[in-house]
């Protein structure tokens, strides 16, 4: 199916890609295929990109998801120096929608070994526009997710609205940026899913994932950009991540020997991944009935045996804030939303426990990464949100109390709090 003129990979501004031809551009390595496609039982087509190589089509970007064409005759074309889509009438449905510019020589369109399709000066080469700037539900390797903070993108993902049904559906991502870094699935506005921030080795929230040695995962947090982003080292492994339309974030890679794609780890997994779940001070623990508890030093807000567990927990006696307080080390963690955080990678525990003490408003503290016996520090100054106990995974979170109330304190979970003072 290489037939557009000079090159299987590019197209150029005498050219077009029409549905009625059946025209498809392939990258080079011939690993990914750009054309137009039609979903089972549907008349609407759209513009995409799909592994080549893989037998079950796989697509993993979309065009004008939410814009099809209704009739078999569309095109593609290179118009005023951008990408246009084209009806069967001529009328433009979806653009690059790039203006200005200094662009003086021929744009070609291109789609590289890496499923990046880009709109690009013929002679130097210099991006117009990239697909990797617009994901739709899927992130591939080398796509960032996340802001790039100089031009103020944000490149988050969408999912698609059903299986067959690549048009936006209600769940996106959110990349928050204020204090620690993490990544929020929302269902339309409302956040139904945390995946807490980073702690060096994968987001602290999902200790599901595992290091493999065909895999290298990015996080990058600097004055230029915010964001995460994965590597695949071995040429003949394909792993994706991907935004479902029930709101899952998906790792998924293609095994060969079964000829489908198998998922490594998903998230959300059960109803302690629920946003706010416990309500504030409170965690949740999958392995206690009811799920919900408070952390030591509160008590349930309302009736927890009643499932009135929204609304969390109450402290039972203030902090003094004259330096008599301490902290319980609470095990296995996933730390609370990081919304109202001070972060400070430069220095350690002590340091962030001492800088704790002598803030009134602080309630917690935690190291920013947990490699190499830990270091940096992150300080909670509000309520303790969305916080919840692993079996195995997590880290140690550090939650103030008043240092007389620890010795009234039945060790009911001594297997995963442990108390310290200095």
């Amino acid at each position: 199916m290489r037939t557009l003129g000079v090159s299987a990979s590019t197209l150029s501004a005498t050219e077009s890609l029409t549905i009625s031809g059946n025209k498809t551009i392939i990258c080079r390595s011939e690993l990914f295929e750009l054309g137009f496609f039609t979903p089972a039982s549907s008349s609407r087509w759209y513009l995409g990109i799909w592994y080549k190589k893989i037998p079950t089509r796989t697509y993993v970007w979309v065009a004008n998801r939410d814009t099809p064409l209704s009739h078999s005759n569309g095109s593609l074309k290179i118009s005023n120096n951008n990408l246009v889509i084209f009806d069967h009438s001529n009328k433009p449905v979806w653009s690059t929608n790039l203006t200005g510019g200094n662009v003086r020589s021929p744009v070609v369109a291109e789609l590289l070994d890496n499923g990046n399709f880009v709109l690009r000066d013929s002679n130097n080469n210099e991006y117009l526009w990239q697909s990797f700037h617009f994901p739709t539900d899927t992130l591939l390797p080398d796509m960032k997710l996340g802001w790039d903070l100089k031009s103020g993108r944000n490149r988050f993902l969408r999912s698609r609205k059903a299986p067959d049904d690549p048009s936006s559906g209600d769940y996106s991502t959110k990349f928050e940026t204020r204090g620690f870094p993490e990544v929020y699935v929302c269902s339309k506005e409302s956040i139904v899913y945390r995946s807490g921030p980073w702690d060096g080795i994968r987001f602290n929230g999902i200790p599901e994932v595992r290091p493999v040695d065909y895999l290298v995962l990015n996080f990058s947090a600097t004055d230029e950009e915010i964001t995460y982003s994965y590597h695949i080292t071995k040429n003949n492994i394909y792993s994706i991540l991907t935004l479902t339309p029930t709101g899952l974030l998906q790792r998924s890679t293609w095994v060969e020997r079964l000829q489908s794609w198998r998922p490594l780890w998903y998230s959300p997994r059960d109803i302690c991944n629920n946003y706010k779940q416990c309500g504030s001070y409170g965690y949740c623990d999958s392995n206690t009935s009811p799920v919900c508890n408070c952390i030591h030093g509160f008590k349930p807000r309302n009736k927890w045996d009643l499932r009135d567990d929204f609304d969390g927990c109450v402290r039972k006696t203030r902090l003094s804030c004259d330096g008599t307080d301490g902290f319980v080390r609470l095990k296995n963690m996933k730390l609370p939303d990081t919304t109202k955080t001070i972060v400070d990678r430069g220095i350690g525990i002590e340091e962030c426990e001492a800088r704790c003490l002598k803030h009134c408003n602080c309630t917690a503290f935690a190291n920013t990464d947990i490699r190499n016996g830990g270091s940096g520090c992150v300080i909670w100054t509000g309520d303790m949100l969305d916080i919840r106990y692993f079996a195995e995974g997590g880290q140690d979170l550090y939650r103030c109390f008043l240092e007389f109330a620890v010795r009234l304190w039945s060790p009911r979970m001594t297997n995963q709090v442990t108390a310290s003072k200095k």
